[in-house]
């Protein structure tokens, strides 16, 4: 039977991002994405004008008819939550369905760059961290695992040996894996290869029991989307039972390409990253070493 994620995040009409990457990406990987929208934009939140129609109060009617059909799933994802009535209409969700056989992954969007966004105040964050505490799984990036960790991002900022840099993520991951969550995947982990020279950007996976890097070619581009991606071919791995390992080689191989291709072709880091090109790798073995 075809294995099935509820995907809980906006949709935006440009950006190749939120839904828009997680129903392509999860698809592509033989899983059924069920989308449930938290608002529809015209483009994601970057672009300089946009339009967004807020889904809020109809997330709980969406949930009610879902549980009318008596459906029930593999997965359940979340992405960005602006609110906190958001979150709390997620727990909601999670009343409902989320059971032993269910896993839950928390994409926990509050920053980027050593910053936390504006619209984080303290009761969003404190509703945030405790989604992050009920999940199975979560994908930070480096600031947002600063921010859940209380870790100053400055600190980490300036680390430039590769070893000790990582050896202090993994530990601030696994300070984290203490209180909630059991599987931590870190993106975005930028440093200096010790064996070539080259700047590389590293994804983390931190588990009780081991820790996994799986590092690409640093290109010098950031886009809309990517950790949209990341989590999402996340998602789809976990749901039809491939390794962590796997999972997080597929998905930094994946952006690799989708950044490299959309730098040649000189395209606005707003527009999002050329990556459906390479869907065909997310296949069932596809994706080579």
């Amino acid at each position: 039977m075809t294995k099935k994620v509820a995907v809980i995040n906006d949709l935006s009409g440009f950006g190749r991002c939120s839904l828009t990457a997680a129903i392509s990406v999860i698809a592509a990987m033989g899983v059924q994405p069920c989308p449930l929208p938290t608002a529809i934009l015209s483009g994601q939140t970057g672009y300089p004008s946009y339009y967004c129609d807020d889904y809020t109060e109809k997330m709980d009617a969406i949930r009610k008819e879902w549980e009318k059909m008596d459906v029930s799933f593999d997965g359940i994802y979340t992405g960005f939550m602006p609110t906190g009535r958001q979150i709390e209409k997620v727990f909601h969700f999670l009343d409902s369905f989320y059971t032993k056989k269910t896993f839950l992954l928390v994409d926990p969007i509050m920053g980027d760059d050593g910053r936390k966004f504006g619209i984080f105040t303290p009761e969003l964050y404190s509703m945030m961290k405790e989604l992050v505490m009920r999940a199975d799984i979560i994908t930070p990036n480096l600031t947002e695992l600063c921010i859940l960790t209380d870790t100053d991002y400055r600190m980490i900022d300036q680390m430039t040996d590769e070893r000790h840099l990582l050896t202090i993520v993994e530990q601030m991951a696994r300070n984290l894996i203490a209180k909630g969550p059991r599987e931590i995947v870190v993106t975005g982990i930028r440093f200096r290869d010790s064996a070539d020279g080259e700047q590389k950007m590293g994804n983390l996976a931190v588990t009780k029991k081991e820790k996994m890097l799986a590092a690409f070619p640093f290109v010098g581009e950031s886009y809309s989307g990517t950790g949209d991606l990341f989590a999402s071919v996340v998602a789809g791995g976990k749901a039809r039972g491939d390794s962590l390992d796997t999972v997080i080689r597929q998905a930094g191989r994946l952006i690799e390409l989708a950044i490299k291709d959309a730098v040649q072709e000189g395209v606005p880091r707003n527009d999002g990253v050329n990556y459906e090109q390479f869907l065909w790798m997310l296949g069932k073995g596809e994706m080579s070493e």
